[in-house]
């Protein structure tokens, strides 16, 4: 274990930047919620791939971006709290798309740390672009960030993905590993199937209800090694968003319910039980006493 590398990996992003599928594709297994829709994750989340000559802790965050709400401010919070005492920070960026606001925005988080962990810069989804492309999308990224080296690579194919790894193992220290070879992630199976169930929402209704819902488990029961029960909770903010989740006849919960059904079956590999049903929170992302009974605890800006 001499030469045995192993430290965590903020992984910073702004929204929908792949962060989570990255994840999931470097463990090759889904352990976090993915969708088409920004902000999908909402909490910090551990991803721990252990190989022969290292363990990489990657720490999973909310997309940075300008909030428009309380909860927006605790995404925000999330991310910027994961740069401290890791060992290393992935900037990733979409090469798919020209930096904005959102990365320089990321890029002058860093550049304000007083104590920066080493820094690589991901260039994800280069599967949408052609080749040519490319080299001036890997210039203009490198111009938020000078010093660090980028890496270009595909997170739903799969290619370039061996050489990020070494790329960053190669940054961290040399160190015995810090978790169990085995283990993959630090969230209970409930709160990664309150985060399945949301996502499957979020692909269902689309744009009509994006970031209103949130889940809470209410309760997840192991009945045998073969089945778990789990009674959950979607939130939303109006009684019009109520009645879109539900769908007439309970078609569109029932297509949430089993979309969801089958990642948590996946994820836990037996069968599940799964009772939904929605309440209305009204204006629950704007109220901090809510969101704190839903666990997002915001703490007062530093003056």
């Amino acid at each position: 274990m001499t030469d045995f590398h192993s430290g965590f990996i903020a992984i910073l992003g702004k929204p929908n930047v792949g962060k989570s599928t990255l994840v999931n594709a470097l463990l090759g297994q889904k352990i976090a919620a993915v969708s088409p829709r920004p902000q999908t994750t909402r909490r910090r989340q551990l991803g721990i791939l252990t190989t022969e000559t290292a363990q990489l802790v990657f720490v999973d965050t909310p997309g940075i971006h300008a909030p428009r709400h309380k909860l927006g401010q605790f995404l925000n919070q999330e991310a910027g709290e994961a740069l401290e005492g890791v060992d290393l920070v992935l900037f990733l960026a979409d090469a798919s798309t020209e930096p904005d606001e959102d990365d320089r925005r990321i890029a002058a988080l860093y550049s304000s740390l007083r104590h920066k962990p080493d820094l690589v810069l991901g260039l994800n989804k280069t599967d949408l672009i052609p080749a040519e492309t490319l080299e001036a999308r890997r210039n203009a990224y490198q111009a938020l960030v000078p010093d660090a080296p980028a890496a270009a690579f595909s997170a739903v194919t799969g290619q370039g993905l061996d050489e990020l790894l070494a790329a960053l193992e190669s940054r961290l220290p040399v160190s015995p590993p810090q978790f169990p070879e085995d283990q993959l992630t630090d969230l209970y199976e409930r709160e990664i199937a309150a985060d399945l169930i949301r996502e499957a929402a979020l692909i269902a209704l689309r744009d009509e209800v994006p970031h209103s819902l949130n889940v809470r488990i209410d309760e997840f029961k192991e009945r045998s090694e073969e089945m778990a029960y789990i009674h959950a909770t979607i939130f939303v903010e109006r009684e019009s968003q109520k009645g879109i989740v539900i769908g007439e006849g309970g078609k569109m919960l029932k297509k949430i319910g089993s979309a969801a059904r089958q990642e948590i079956e996946a994820m836990g590999g037996r069968q599940v039980f799964l009772e939904l049903r929605v309440k209305v929170e009204k204006d629950w992302r704007n109220r901090e006493d809510v969101l704190r009974r839903f666990g997002y605890n915001l703490k007062a800006r530093r003056k």
